[in-house]
């Protein structure tokens, strides 16, 4: 659980192919399967929903938390395309989260997002988290979590 008072978002990033089941999402699903089930239903129903890359989908586990489901990788795996992490669309997605924090009055707690599996670099991921969120005046915790 993220630690303080009042209305939390914990944020992460998924992919754009329906995979769950690696990295960060484990400690999601194993703490509540909500945003899980959420998101594989996201996914499935994609022909009639906003599901890709960019998008944000908010899940409530709790009276006061939230998990944002939000879609910043192509695929899973590092290909001849570079690795998986679409900067572009993570800012997008935070955009949305922002929007979300805003209406819920609400503080974000993340990871490192989309540095992990994803396989970016967290000098290019931490200026949109300042850009869209701290700048808007939403307090933002990063957990660094050991390998």
């Amino acid at each position: 659980m993220p630690l303080g008072k009042g209305v939390k978002i914990i944020a992460h990033v998924s992919n754009d192919i329906g995979g769950w089941g690696k990295g960060f999402v484990l400690a999601l699903s194993r703490r509540w399967p909500e945003p899980e089930a959420a998101y594989r239903a996201w996914h499935r129903d994609r022909a009639r929903n906003d599901f890709g890359l960019g998008a944000a989908q908010f899940v409530q586990v709790g009276p006061y938390t939230w998990v944002a489901n939000l879609i910043g990788q192509r695929g899973t795996r590092t290909g001849s395309k570079g690795v998986p992490v679409r900067y572009e669309a993570i800012d997008t997605a935070l955009g949305r989260l922002a929007d979300k924090a805003l209406e819920l009055e609400a503080s974000v707690h993340m990871p490192r997002i989309g540095c992990g599996l994803a396989g970016g670099k967290w000098s290019c991921v931490e200026p949109l988290i300042t850009d869209r969120l701290i700048r808007r005046g939403i307090a933002v915790t990063v957990y660094d979590h050991g390998d």
